[in-house]
C-alpha cells in the first residue's frame, strides 16, 4: 500500500479545462481524446495522470471560476486550456473572452503550471469580423504571456463529415485520435 501510496505522490499532473471538445460529448469518456492522451502517455513510460476537468458547454467565464480548485487539488504541471468556443457561439464578447482566458493563464503560471492554449473557431455565419476577432485572440494571448498554442485543434476535423456528429459542431469517437495527436505534438516539448 505504501508503494502505490509514493508512486501517486511521485506522479505529476496534467489538467485539462475545456468544454463539450474535451469532454468527449456524444461518445464513451474513454473514446475521447484526453483518455487517448493518458494512454499515449501510459506507453511512453511517463509519470503523468491527465485529470480532465472539462465541462460540456463550459465557457471562459466557467473555466475562471473553477480554475483555483483545479489548481489546488492537482498541483498540475501542465494545465491544458481548451475554452472559447461557447462563448463565440453565443456571440459573447472576444474582449471578455480574453481577459478570461489570460485571468485563467496568469492563475496557472503563478503556481508554476505550464499552460498550452488549445485554439478554436466558429462557424462563419457569424460575420467576418467576428469570426476573426474570436480566433485571434488565442495567437494574442499565446504571445502576451508566452504560452504554447495550437492552432485550430479540429483544423482536419471540422469540414469532415465522416469525422462528425450530427450536429455538425463536435467530432465523433474517429477524430479522436487525430486530435490527441494534434495535441501530442505541442505538449511532448512542455513536458
Amino acid at each position: 500500500m505504501l508503494c502505490l501510496f509514493s508512486a501517486t505522490l511521485a506522479a505529476k499532473s496534467i489538467v485539462v479545462l475545456g468544454d463539450s471538445i474535451s469532454a468527449g460529448y456524444g461518445m464513451e469518456v474513454q473514446q475521447g481524446w484526453v483518455a487517448l492522451l493518458q494512454q499515449r502517455l501510459d506507453r511512453h513510460d511517463s509519470s503523468y495522470n491527465v485529470f480532465n476537468e472539462s465541462i460540456s458547454g463550459d465557457t471562459t467565464a466557467g473555466g475562471l471560476a473553477r480554475i483555483d480548485r483545479a489548481l489546488t487539488q492537482y498541483k498540475p504541471s501542465v494545465l491544458i486550456l481548451e475554452l472559447g468556443a461557447n462563448d463565440g457561439l453565443r456571440g459573447l464578447s472576444p474582449k471578455i473572452m480574453k481577459a478570461n482566458l489570460a485571468q485563467i493563464i496568469k492563475r496557472a503560471q503563478d503556481v508554476g503550471s505550464h499552460v498550452l492554449l488549445l485554439s478554436m473557431r466558429i462557424p462563419p455565419n457569424y460575420g467576418k469580423r467576428y469570426t476573426e476577432m474570436f480566433y485571434n485572440v488565442y495567437p494574442q494571448l499565446a504571445e502576451e504571456m508566452k504560452v504554447t498554442y495550437v492552432p485550430f485543434i479540429l483544423q482536419d476535423v471540422a469540414l469532415v463529415r465522416e469525422l462528425m456528429q450530427r450536429d455538425g459542431l463536435h467530432p465523433n469517437h474517429k477524430a479522436q485520435a487525430m486530435i490527441a495527436d494534434k495535441v501530442w505534438q505541442y505538449l511532448q516539448p512542455l513536458l
